[in-house]
C-alpha cells in the first residue's frame, strides 16, 4: 500500500484518485458478543450515547487504523468533520487525543498529517506492548468476574471465526472490542491508558501488511488462546500466551522490514 503524501482539502469522491478512493466501510458485524461488549467504533448515529468527542475519536481511529485515511496523507479539519459527519469542535478534541496516541501529527497552518507506518517504529511499539500486555492480561485473569471470564471464552470463538473467514476488518473489530474489554477487566486504568495507543498502532500495522505476510487464521488463533486463558483465570497461561502473541508480532514485523 502506497504511503505517498497527498494533500486533501475535502474528502475525495468516487470519481477522484483511485489510490485514495474512500469506498464504504464494511457493514458492522452483529454478533451477540460484540453487542454485549458495546465497544466498537460504530457509526455516529448508533453511538448517540457517547460524547461527540468520543464518537469522533472512535470514527477517526478506525479510519486511520484501516488506512481509509492513508498513512502520510494530509487532511484539513473541515474535511475530517465532513468525513465523519461530526462537528469541528469534537473532531478537534479527537485529533488532540489521536496526536497523543501517535496516529496523527498536527501541523500548524498545514492541517493534519496521518503518521507513516514504519517497521522500525513498530518494533519499539512491541517492546513496550510486550510488558504492558502481560500485566493487563494477568490482572484480567486474576480479577475478572465469572461473567467477564465467560465473555472472554465467547470472544475466542469470535476470533477464530474471523480468522476462518479471512476477513481482516471483521477480525480488527472483534480484536478492538476484546482488547478494550480485557483492559476493563484488569482494573488498572494506568496500564490501560499506556496500552491503548499501542494497540491502535499495532492494529494499523497489521491491517496494512497482513495480505503480504500475515496468516489471519494463525494470528486469530494466538489471540483466541490468550482470551481462553483469561477466561479460565489462568494467570500463568495468560502470561505465556502474551509472549507467544508478541513473538508472532515481532516476527511478522521483521519480515516486513526485510522485504
Amino acid at each position: 500500500m502506497s504511503t505517498t503524501q497527498r494533500q486533501h482539502t475535502r474528502p475525495l469522491s468516487p470519481e477522484g484518485d483511485s489510490a485514495y478512493h474512500e469506498g464504504p466501510i464494511l457493514p458492522w458485524h452483529r454478533s451477540p458478543l460484540l453487542h454485549s461488549l458495546d465497544t466498537l467504533a460504530e457509526p455516529t448515529a448508533a453511538k448517540a450515547g457517547l460524547r461527540l468527542g468520543d464518537q469522533a475519536y472512535a470514527a477517526l481511529e478506525e479510519l486511520i487504523v484501516t488506512a481509509a485515511l492513508p498513512p502520510g496523507s494530509l487532511w484539513s479539519e473541515a474535511a475530517l468533520s465532513e468525513r465523519t459527519g461530526i462537528g469541528r469542535t469534537p473532531v478537534r478534541e479527537a485529533l488532540q487525543r489521536l496526536a497523543a496516541d501517535h496516529l496523527v501529527i498536527l501541523l500548524r497552518r498545514h492541517g493534519i498529517k496521518i503518521t507513516e507506518v514504519l517497521g522500525a517504529e513498530q518494533l519499539l511499539v512491541l517492546d513496550a506492548r510486550r510488558e504492558l500486555e502481560r500485566l493487563v492480561s494477568v490482572c484480567a485473569a486474576r480479577r475478572a468476574t465469572r461473567a467477564e471470564r465467560e465473555a472472554h471464552v465467547r470472544s475466542a470463538v469470535e476470533l477464530r471465526e474471523a480468522g476462518e473467514r479471512r476477513d481482516p476488518l471483521l477480525y480488527l473489530r472483534v480484536h478492538f472490542a476484546l482488547k478494550r474489554f480485557t483492559c476493563e477487566c484488569a482494573r488498572n486504568p494506568y496500564a490501560t491508558r499506556a496500552l491503548s495507543p499501542l494497540h491502535a498502532l499495532s492494529r494499523r500495522f497489521f491491517y496494512v501488511h497482513w495480505d503480504r505476510f500475515g496468516d489471519l487464521m494463525e494470528v486469530a488463533r494466538v489471540h483466541a488462546d490468550l482470551a481462553e486463558a483469561i477466561g479460565r483465570g489462568d494467570e500463568a497461561g495468560a502470561s505465556a500466551c502474551c509472549d507467544t502473541m508478541t513473538d508472532y508480532a515481532v516476527a511478522f514485523t521483521r519480515k516486513i522490514i526485510l522485504e
